[in-house]
């Protein structure tokens, strides 16, 4: 249009009375080509809003042809309702409801917005993004919407652990994530279990119940924790507890017995520990407990008791067996030197 204007301006120097013909000519010249490319049809997209991909994301979005969609349609993952498009990490699942019967699955993929060529008709689509998913269905129709957008509402969630002041050693720490079904009788539902702590883990946004354990006895802390869509969502669980190795002597310092079975109770009769072994290590919440060791058909027995940090040897004697009628039990548990602490491994996001 400026090349036009252009030549005008030179054609109305050179002579007045041609110019005002020229210059009518050519508005007219414009006028029709606006209305001429006004009815060229406009290439599908994503919409701008209000999940369309904005400033620079734009320029990487592929834009798909109506010719090239019909009969089918591009499935977009959004992170949330604003229109932030999840571009990888997204797993597509679409299944073919029949008749009767079990639904079938048609599709699988891992694009981030595949486009499903399938016969017209109604489909369920789940998209997964880690924990984070959606289910619905929806139908292809030849003329139907090029593009079907799926809005996750995902957040993240990184779960820290400290013992003692310090972050949890490898391997010492696990947690579950449950859904917070405070309306279901049957109660929550892990959602996932025995997660390493400092890891990110995708959800729906929501609120959720958090049950880690220190060790693999009764030294957990329960929390609840609100994920909200688009973010990432830290929270830090400091545990308490100590460590008790058990084992069963014939004399005080002597060699531990082989095969001897061991129950750990609360000094209410709570069983919160039972394994088999000659050495076995548990971490325990600080309190009172009592340990039953099980040997040869007798049962020995004896009281002890632990406070966070302690890393303490529970003998129990075989000179006075449980289940001959002696209320008696064995001498009380050997505490040894505290274990020193273990530097903080430096951690990265998966």
């Amino acid at each position: 249009m400026s090349a036009t204007l252009g030549i005008i301006r030179q054609k109305i120097h050179c002579s007045p009375g041609r110019a005002v013909g020229v210059l009518l000519a050519a508005m007219l010249s414009f006028i029709t080509a606006s209305a001429s490319f006004a009815q060229e049809p406009i290439p599908d997209g994503p919409a701008p809003a209000p999940w369309g991909p904005s400033g620079d994301k734009r320029k990487n979005t592929t834009t798909v042809e109506r010719a090239k969609t019909k009969g089918g349609v591009r499935l977009v993952a959004l992170l949330t309702g604003d229109g932030q498009q999840i571009e990888q990490g997204i797993v597509w699942r679409v299944f073919k409801a029949p008749r009767s019967g079990k639904a079938k699955l048609v599709m699988e993929s891992r694009e981030a917005s595949p486009l499903l060529k399938l016969p017209p008709g109604d489909y369920t689509v789940n998209a997964a993004f880690g924990r984070a998913n959606l289910t619905r269905k929806i139908t292809i129709k030849p003329d139907g919407p090029p593009f079907e957008p799926f809005v996750l509402n995902a957040g993240g969630l990184r779960v820290s652990a400290m013992i003692n002041g310090k972050l949890a050693a490898p391997g010492s720490v696990t947690y579950s994530i449950f859904t917070d079904d405070r309306d279901d009788v049957e109660g929550n539902t892990a959602i996932i279990t025995g997660a390493k702590p400092n890891l990110i883990i995708r959800l729906n946004s929501g609120i959720y119940r958090i049950v880690s354990l220190y060790g693999d006895a009764n030294a957990k802390i329960e929390t609840d924790v609100t994920v909200e869509a688009g973010k990432l969502t830290e929270t830090t669980v400091t545990h308490t507890g100590g460590k008790a190795t058990f084992k069963l002597v014939t004399r005080t310092g002597g060699e531990a017995m082989p095969d001897t079975r061991w129950t750990i109770q609360t000094d209410d009769g709570e069983t919160v520990k039972e394994s088999v072994g000659a050495l076995p290590t548990h971490v325990l919440a600080p309190g009172d407990y009592q340990v039953t060791a099980s040997s040869g058909g007798h049962l020995f027995q004896n009281k002890f008791s632990i406070k966070d940090g302690d890393n303490i040897s529970v003998e129990v004697l075989m000179t006075n067996a449980a289940d001959d009628g002696d209320d008696h039990v064995s001498s009380g548990a050997t505490t040894i030197a505290p274990t020193t602490g273990v530097a903080p491994m430096d951690f990265k996001n998966p």
